[in-house]
């Protein structure tokens, strides 16, 4: 007998399960969430924002917070304004065009500096210089710019690569950095990058933490791949430069170093100089390391090369900058780590089936963390050195006691070459081991990024439990938190070991008493996607339904539409018309194996995925109905490889669980 399942087209009646709610998608979006605005200089109280998102508008609501150590939290009115920064000169915040200066936290504001329209503002230590950065029209690559007689054209003319970038064509500008003394009007800037198409911050994701200070206002840092075009395409080798203001001189600080060098942040005493960096070129999945340099000196050393693990999320100096906390995943978390500036030994110092993601700050010893896990959004809890947390902040506290929630288990499961992989399994509320339940097999994208205890709008695991089935959750050939060469695994061998361990996770679970064995789905999205196309052609029947989100069909037509090529060079092994051709050409492309297809299969498209680009999904739904299978194809024209519309989220959700209503 099948399990009833809640989600509706017109969900308005909440589920009750002894009482209580289940989490639903309206549950979900509308969740409360934390951001965490500015920390004082001592670290003695911060700000942060809560939101709220409307669904029926699709906009955030907030409300901001005064927060202090001990834990008592004040509403804290800024009008329009929205914060800069908060440093020993006080808090700095933007309303309109104009910089304002708080030195009484808050209470009243002066006028600091008109700036006009810029982004990502950095005000200098010493108070008396910005810095910001604006996009800058660099070549005329539409049609209007090159020919101004013909306003209305809407032609782009292009003569070279990296013409698109993630879910954006290049219209000709690049983000620039500029510094200006507050003595000056901010037209006298200088442009750090003039008359260069290169971008900082980078592209598509970077912001203000792409430069920063040094610690006596003479010199600005900056991060920058300075390539443009196939170049840039191809490349990883993203620097870090030192401009000087008295000199005008740029340096590069990092030259020689052929990977992504990023995130620069000084220590507290100015002394030395942090960033994360990885080796080689073209490996954007490279085993992450941080470097220190000592500042007058202009010597740098990697703190954790010896580390058999990649350094994957927050990095924040110690007060008295002789250790570095970060934060990594671990055995299927994220967990928070510290690593000594003098011997170079790595200490993890939390462990649990959680994830800490932001490293807030430090006073005397504790720090301020955000954690999640599959159940919870982030919230801000104390950690002490030996470990033990502290819940500091409860936004969700009247949603969560309303939600009946499951739980989590990690299993180790025997790989088909003897190894031992960690496999996630996500259980329904009020799991009952004497009842068997429909299975999702989750692929995680990636292909290398965490499949931890996190908590997400799209791939929500609660959800999914709650909805009445268990999740299976792979950590895979190619996750981090596994060692260096676990992770390093999947390059090149996509559609070999690491389906493997799908089907060896998948044969497991149906050993289990409790996992209905012929009710069992494989879901994912991005090479998750790739996974599930991959696994529809070699399952040898082991699922019933599949679902794919941005998923790589054709190896051959991806390649040649994609834009990031370093990614494709590196883990594909390379393009398709050299000799020897690549496996991933062959072997473990999808649309090769479309002859085996033989059960449902539903696909998900973004009409601006660049990275995933349309026609992938395009392909497969048109294979899969040509064959005579049920298929369906959900299409997002406004949506990149994520989605992040609330609406389009709610139809996501309601698409795919009727998806599987219907055909598991």
């Amino acid at each position: 007998m099948k399990i009833k399942h809640f989600i509706a087209a017109a969900a308005t009646i909440p589920f009750m399960m002894n009482a209580q709610q289940v989490m639903t998608p309206e549950i979900m979006w509308t969740l409360n969430r934390l951001g965490v605005q500015s920390v004082s200089p001592d670290h003695q109280s911060l700000i942060y924002k809560i939101s709220k998102t409307d669904l029926k508008t699709e906009k955030s609501n907030s409300e901001t917070f005064w927060l202090d150590l001990s834990g008592k939290a004040n509403k804290l009115d800024l009008g329009k304004k929205s914060l800069i920064q908060w440093d020993k000169n006080g808090i700095y915040a933007l309303e309109n065009k104009q910089i304002f200066l708080s030195k009484d936290s808050g209470k009243t504001w002066t006028e600091f500096y008109s700036i006009g329209y810029v982004d990502n503002i950095v005000i200098s230590p010493d108070g008396k210089k910005v810095a910001f950065s604006k996009a800058v029209h660099i070549e005329d690559l539409l049609g209007k710019d090159k020919y101004k007689d013909l306003p209305k054209t809407t032609a782009q003319i292009y003569t070279d690569l990296n013409h698109r970038h993630w879910d954006a064509f290049n219209e000709g500008s690049y983000n620039h950095v500029f510094t200006v003394n507050i003595s000056e009007s901010v037209d006298k800037a200088k442009d750090l990058l003039e008359g260069k198409a290169y971008d900082s911050p980078q592209k598509p994701f970077g912001g203000a933490e792409d430069f920063v200070w040094s610690p006596d206002s003479s010199q600005l840092l900056y991060v920058s791949k300075k390539k443009s075009g196939a170049e840039y395409a191809q490349s990883t080798n993203t620097d870090i430069y030192c401009y000087d203001l008295a000199s005008g001189v740029t340096k590069n600080i990092t030259e020689g170093m052929m990977g992504y060098d990023v995130n620069p942040k000084f220590s507290p005493d100015g002394k030395f100089l942090l960033w994360n960096s990885m080796e080689r070129d073209g490996f954007e999945a490279d085993k992450n390391d941080i470097m220190i340099m000592d500042w007058k000196a202009m010597k740098s050393e990697n703190l954790t090369k010896a580390w058999d693990e990649s350094v994957t999320g927050d990095v924040s100096w110690s007060a008295d900058a002789k250790s570095i906390y970060f934060t990594s995943a671990f055995r299927g978390t994220k967990q928070l780590f510290s690593v000594d500036v003098k011997n170079k030994t790595v200490k993890q110092i939390t462990k649990g089936d959680f994830d800490i993601n932001e490293i807030v700050l430090e006073n005397k010893g504790k720090l301020w963390v955000t954690k999640t896990d599959i159940n919870h959004n982030a919230d801000l809890f104390e950690v002490d050195s030996k470990g033990v947390l502290k819940q500091i902040t409860d936004i969700n506290k009247d949603n969560y006691s309303k939600l009946v929630q499951g739980r989590s288990e990690l299993k180790m499961v025997k790989t088909t070459d003897g190894k031992e992989m960690g496999v996630w399994f996500h259980y329904p509320p009020n799991f009952d081991p004497n009842k068997k339940y429909p299975t999702l097999v989750y692929c995680q994208g990636g292909p290398q990024s965490g499949l931890t205890q996190f908590f997400s709008t799209r791939w929500n695991f609660a959800l999914m439990a709650a909805n009445g089935y268990i999740v299976v959750a792979p950590n895979r050939r190619g996750m981090p938190g596994w060692g260096v060469k676990w992770n390093e695994a999947i390059s090149g061998d996509w559609g070999g070991q690491p389906i493997k361990d799908y089907l060896s996770a998948t044969d497991f679970a149906k050993t289990l008493p409790y996992v209905d064995g012929n009710r069992v789905a494989a879901v994912g999205a991005s090479y998750g996607g790739y996974s599930v196309f991959m696994l529809a052609g070699v399952h040898e029947n082991r699922f019933k339904t599949f679902i794919a989100h941005d998923g790589l069909f054709d190896m051959k037509s991806w390649y040649g539409t994609t834009e990031e090529l370093w990614f494709a060079n590196w883990d594909l092994g390379g393009n398709y018309w050299q000799k020897p051709t690549p496996k991933a050409y062959s072997d473990f492309n999808p649309s090769n194996f479309v002859d085996k297809w033989n059960r449902p299969i539903m696909v998900i498209q973004g009409g601006i995925d660049f990275r995933v680009p349309y026609e992938q999904g395009q392909e497969a739904f048109q294979a899969a109905k040509l064959k005579g299978l049920k298929t369906k194809f959900l299409y997002f024209p406004n949506e990149n490889h994520w989605v992040l519309h609330p609406q389009n989220g709610l139809v996501w959700q309601r698409e795919f669980f009727e998806w599987l209503k219907e055909t598991l």
